[in-house]
């Protein structure tokens, strides 16, 4: 019985076919002005790019542009790579530059589609990214499509590995820039990682189009990248909490080896919390407070580090240092470190050097990296069974092409095996017949030990693998008088041969050539029938020179390469011969993709046993039953559409599974986003500003209205005013010595009052030490402390907020949504490090000072950088002189600390002429031991 959306679509085509229908008209009316476009000479269609401008400039949008733009792309590929863009491309290059998906079919050419908007919407200047999977796409396709666009008057950029900021910066400057998602990723964080606007190589995010949408954008988004950093030294906090964990006895802890964790009871969280109390780690409140997350993190690794994990089992001590020991194989892991402190813990428990841990500076998940951009599209072969993620996540629609000639590949149903054993037999029959005659194979597996497992199988039933380091390895894979692949010869293409790949895949069409692959996306190269002449001209011409033997030898290549394409089609095309089913129905689909190009003949089968991963996970004891009962015997497969609609319910459960986890993990990574971009603007913020003295007074002046309402409750009795502990904290983070108790004393005052003295002397003292360095030296000051203060408060957040996610999960046995926990305790520590920032900021400017390295005449007035710690009063950073010279173009300043000894010139203690500036809570050069502001600098 039909549906009754089956019949709707039966008569009026489904939705997908109505919205590839609508871009026709649009498709009639460049096709239209092709005539016109080919009249023009190079210098005429290179001229229309500038009056395009021009028209964007008048108030045109690139949407006005569509049909013009698009017909000069055609004619300059015409004229440049002798390709012209068929229809069905055109409708994909709409696609694209609407910000939708356009799911072509392999060899349909959409690296020549994305040509069409990246021209479109590079013409507004703002730049256009290309994104790829790998170094060698972006590089080829920058090459090889970079000549339609330099042609046009536009400038082609390309970001691979290893690249300085310079040319990265020439490179994101250019109209269009090719890159890889992990270069574009870690460029943003280390931009956002820099302290001069002029240091940033990105110029903004407008457009960018993505090759192997669903591998990047899907596969890849599980794992944030990350640029990670050793953190100070904390080797004194792991040794303290060890020596508590000892004393613990079984009631306080439970060990789950199956789970491999070991957490404290109640009992045992009061019983540490004590102990925690005695030796002054836990200052005050539970335990679990949210500011004490981190102190749970370390205690947590120290009792798993004592309680579950056992010396000479899980690690052994050599040479004073804890080796890892592999649980499979007994081996010692040299090198290798457990993450988030664990290896630390099992230091301090064997009392040897405690190794710094290496902590997060900077990340960001691909989700959102990619959706900081203005318009975002992606193309690829297989997105429409994962259109609901791409519509969820990153609201792109999945428009499927049609292709520009029928498919003409014939898929057939699968076969299922009990055994694997009889599987492999199925296998190498079809192997052999495909052999015979003439047929090429690729053999799909999924995984490298997989690959290898049939390798080894071919090679126990008389087949020789292609060893691609001997060199005659890439002589051709057929004997040219027969036409067909050398007897029993096959090659493998996984990630052991990758840098081989393109010439593996180059010559898996010609006749009776067998290649066992494994995953076959974002390969950049096609299967064609017969063999790819490129690559063969580029491997067997090598050193030949421009001439007649040259042209000779290409005319022969390509001679026997439409004979050869002759053969493999009347052998029935690629066959795609598939030995097990991935648990993503898109990776099927790519491998059976690889045949059937272009209107080429195909053939497609999968070969399934239950002794596969997806089968066994999925209830095949019971079928194995089922089927003995029926009668089935060895050698005989289970065929019937039905099987195959039971594995595809079956991966889609697992594809709907992985995209829980994703949108889960993406959920908690959003709460870290909404604050990372924050600070991020924020840097930008200060960076682009000349002047932040308004920001640096603001902070001030909340710090000072902060400290009074700590000790200066609203609404309360004089007599409960805390004014000692408020002068002790006005001299520690304002550097002020104020009478406040005395204050205090006077009739009628008020905290108001109090506030506006504090805010007044604080202002004033600033401002004096505006007019001794110059207000020029002090802004680029305030700058500097700003930035890496933030950047410093920034990092220990995010350590703090990894601590955080990793033990939220107990929130659910209180039935407490975790996620909701993690968001409200994530933005009270970040509320909590503003308010660090403010004070941080505050204190360590109210305390520099300037001081004069030497009595000649500078640029620029010479300083020491440091960044105290109002808590602790511990330097905790400096800014580094290069940099600052860097960034003035002088000698480099930097900042005194009254903490720290300054740098100076010899001073005779009995002649004060000698001793140049002063600074006041400097020891005085008397000598008396007195500061100088209560000495010889005591103000009359």
């Amino acid at each position: 019985m039909i549906g009754l959306g089956n019949f709707a679509s039966k008569f009026f085509g489904s939705a997908n076919d109505r919205k590839v229908k609508s871009y026709q008209s649009r498709v009639d009316k460049i096709n239209a002005l092709e005539p016109e476009i080919e009249k023009l000479s190079d210098e005429e269609l290179r001229a229309r790019t500038a009056a395009f401008r021009e028209q964007l400039a008048n108030g045109a949008t690139v949407d006005d542009l569509l049909e013009p733009a698009f017909a000069t792309v055609r004619e300059a590929a015409k004229r440049t790579l002798g390709q012209r863009h068929f229809d069905v491309q055109l409708i994909g290059g709409m696609v694209l530059h609407e910000g939708n998906i356009a799911e072509m079919k392999t060899g349909e050419g959409k690296t020549l589609v994305a040509t069409l908007p990246v021209y479109l919407n590079a013409l507004s200047e703002r730049g256009v990214h290309v994104v790829t999977v790998n170094d060698y796409l972006a590089s080829r396709d920058a090459e090889w499509m970079g000549q339609i666009y330099r042609f046009l008057g536009l400038t082609v950029g390309c970001i691979v590995h290893g690249i300085d900021d310079e040319e990265r910066h020439r490179q994101y400057a250019c109209d269009v820039t090719y890159a890889t998602n992990n270069e574009l990723g870690f460029d943003y964080l280390r931009d956002n990682m820099k302290y001069e606007l002029n240091q940033m190589v990105q110029r903004g995010h407008h457009f960018a189009i993505v090759d192997e949408v669903d591998s990047i954008l899907i596969d890849e988004a599980r794992t944030p990248l990350i640029i990670s950093g050793p953190v100070e030294d904390r080797s004194d906090l792991y040794t303290q909490i060890d020596t508590l964990i000892p004393s613990l006895s079984p009631e306080h802890f439970e060990v789950d080896e199956k789970q491999r964790s070991a957490t404290l009871t109640e009992v045992g969280t009061e019983f540490i919390e004590e102990k925690l109390k005695e030796v002054g780690l836990l200052k005050e409140g539970s335990l679990y407070d949210v500011e004490n997350v981190t102190l749970v993190h370390h205690v947590n690794q120290a009792v798993r580090a004592h309680k579950l994990f056992q010396r000479d089992k899980d690690y052994i001590v050599k040479n004073r240092q804890v080796v890892i020991i592999d649980e499979f194989t007994g081996r010692m892991m040299e090198g290798r470190r457990y993450s988030e402190g664990l290896h630390q813990a099992l230091e301090a428990k064997e009392h040897v050097q405690i190794q710094p841990e290496n902590v997060t500076l900077a990340s960001i998940t691909f989700q959102n990296y990619f959706r900081l951009y203005g318009k975002l599209a992606g193309m690829t072969g297989t997105a429409a069974t994962e259109a609901d993620e791409f519509m969820d996540i990153y609201g792109l629609e999945v428009i499927e092409i049609p292709t520009n000639v029928p498919v003409a590949r014939i898929d057939d149903d699968d076969e299922v095996y009990r055994t694997a054993k009889e599987k492999y037999d199925a296998i190498l029959e079809l192997i052999a017949d495909c052999k015979k005659r003439g047929q090429p194979v690729l053999v799909g597996t999924t995984s490298i030990e997989r690959s290898e497992q049939l390798a080894e199988v071919l090679k126990a039933n008389g087949y020789r693998q292609k060893d691609f380091t001997d060199p005659d390895a890439f002589q051709p894979l057929y004997d040219g008088d027969q036409g067909t692949a050398q007897e029993k010869v096959f090659a493998v293409l996984n990630a052991r041969y990758h840098e081989q790949e393109a010439y593996i895949i180059a010559q898996a069409g010609v006749p009776g050539a067998i290649t066992i692959a494994t995953n076959m996306a974002g390969r950049g190269t096609d299967i064609q029938l017969g063999g790819n002449a490129d690559m063969r001209i580029r491997h067997e011409l090598e050193g030949i020179e421009d001439g007649p033997e040259r042209e000779a030898a290409i005319k022969r290549i390509h001679d026997e390469i439409e004979t050869l394409k002759a053969k493999a089609k009347d052998a029935g095309g690629l066959f795609v011969l598939a030995t097990e089913r991935h648990e993503s129905r898109r990776i099927d689909n790519q491998l059976r993709g690889r045949s059937g190009r272009q209107g080429d003949p195909g053939h497609s089968k999968f070969f399934l046993s239950l002794q596969d991963d997806l089968m066994r996970i999925f209830g095949s004891d019971r079928m194995d039953g089922m089927l003995q009962k029926l009668g089935l015997q060895e050698g005989e497969a289970i065929v019937h559409p039905w099987i195959n609609k039971a594995l595809e319910k079956a991966q889609s459960k697992v594809e709907a599974r992985n995209f829980d986890i994703r949108k889960n993990l993406l959920k908690f990574d959003n709460v870290m986003n909404d604050q990372r971009k924050v600070i991020f603007e924020q840097r930008i913020e200060m960076m682009s500003g000349e002047d932040i003295a308004e920001t640096v007074a603001d902070m001030r002046h909340q710090v000072v209205e902060e400290l009074v309402s700590k000790h200066i409750p609203p609404k309360a009795y004089a007599e409960q005013w805390d004014t000692a502990g408020l002068k002790a904290k006005v001299q520690e983070v304002l550097n002020l010595d104020l009478p406040v108790d005395e204050w205090a004393k006077e009739e009628g005052i008020a905290d108001e009052e109090i506030t506006e003295r504090l805010i007044k002397a604080a202002d004033e003292r600033f401002a004096r030490k505006v007019a001794d360095f110059s207000p020029t030296v002090m802004r680029q000051i305030e700058k500097a402390v700003l930035l890496q203060t933030l950047d410093h408060l920034w990092r220990e957040h995010l350590i703090t907020l990894d601590h955080l996610r990793q033990v939220i999960g107990f929130r659910g046995y209180a039935q407490r949504d975790p996620l909701n926990e993690y968001k409200t305790e994530a933005f009270e520590l970040f509320e909590s490090m503003i308010d660090r920032l403010r004070e941080a900021v505050t204190s360590q400017l109210m305390r520099v000072e300037l001081v004069r390295e030497a009595p000649e005449p500078e640029p620029l007035p010479v300083m020491e950088a440091h960044h105290l710690d109002p808590a602790t009063g511990e330097d905790e950073m400096a800014l580094a002189d290069a940099e600052y010279a860097y960034s003035h173009g002088g000698a480099a300043p930097a900042l005194a600390s009254s903490a720290a000894v300054a740098r100076k010139p010899e001073r005779d203690a009995s002649d004060p002429a000698t001793w140049g500036k002063v600074g006041r809570n400097e020891p005085c050069p008397c000598g008396s031991g007195k500061k100088y502001k209560h000495c010889h600098g005591k103000l009359a």
